[in-house]
């Protein structure tokens, strides 16, 4: 048996009898679906730093963008902490980022889907305002364009799909449960497989991930669900993979 602690933010949870403990050399920090969510970002950034150091080794899985409030606020936070950090911070790209970039490279057709799925918020941040109107969408892509700036722009265009070291994936969404992270097509990581929580992967590999959001952090058949819904006003979360325990932290 184990408990959560809510208050804490620590569970530890015993390794699958069925699966090899995750192995790395070193603590790794994996941060679920931030969406915008600034003040719970900085929240758990301590946590982390008071539990490792300010070396910590930290992976965000994507979705840092759309729903919440600060989402210009997270991107600036992250691509500044990753000048300093360098290879110790990861960001990954969730469906939300390809969501935005799609739009940005082709507005007139993409830009209603993502606005209708928080995009709306993520313009906000940056000081962009939509009036509804669809003949301005190429209009607002251009605004939206210039307040990213080439450099955080060109960031979120190169943002991976998947982290992997030994026995253990990071990835947004899912992936083919059949097949290696690495010849996966970026569809099946962002957006997430059908097989993906219906069959065990046959070569032991865990696999870290966010966008389904789960009531409390998951362990389940070498899956570790980590979306715990931070914008509906609910904890983010992190896991911490460190000598084959699974822990978790939370905001």
């Amino acid at each position: 048996m184990f408990s959560f602690n809510r208050l804490f933010g620590r569970e530890v949870e015993p390794a699958n009898s069925k699966l090899s403990s995750p192995q790395l050399s070193e603590p790794l920090f994996v941060i679920g679906d931030i969406h915008g969510c600034h003040d719970q970002l900085e929240t758990l950034l301590e946590k982390i730093w008071q539990a490792e150091g300010y070396d910590a080794r930290i992976i965000t899985v994507g979705d840092m963008i759309d729903r919440g409030a600060d989402s210009s606020a997270v991107l600036q936070r992250l691509i500044a902490l990753q000048r300093v950090a360098g290879s110790r911070l990861t960001c990954l790209k969730g469906n939300h980022e390809q969501m935005m970039l799609d739009f940005l490279a082709k507005p007139e057709s993409a830009g209603l889907r993502w606005i209708q799925a928080g995009g709306l918020n993520t313009l906000e941040s940056f000081n962009v305002t939509w009036g509804g109107q669809l003949n301005s969408l190429t209009a607002i892509a251009e605004q939206l364009s210039q307040a990213l700036g080439p450099d955080l722009l060109a960031w979120l265009q190169g943002l991976p799909t998947f982290w992997e070291e030994s026995n253990v994936g990071v990835v947004h969404a899912g992936a083919d449960p059949t097949a290696p992270l690495s010849d996966q097509k970026d569809d099946n990581l962002i957006w997430g497989h059908s097989d993906f929580r219906k069959v065990r992967r046959p070569d032991g590999q865990w696999i870290v991930h966010g966008h389904n959001i789960v009531k409390e952090p998951r362990i389940k058949n070498g899956r570790i669900s980590i979306d715990t819904g931070a914008y509906t006003g609910r904890p983010l979360t992190a896991v911490e993979i460190n000598d084959g325990q699974i822990m978790f932290l939370q905001s």
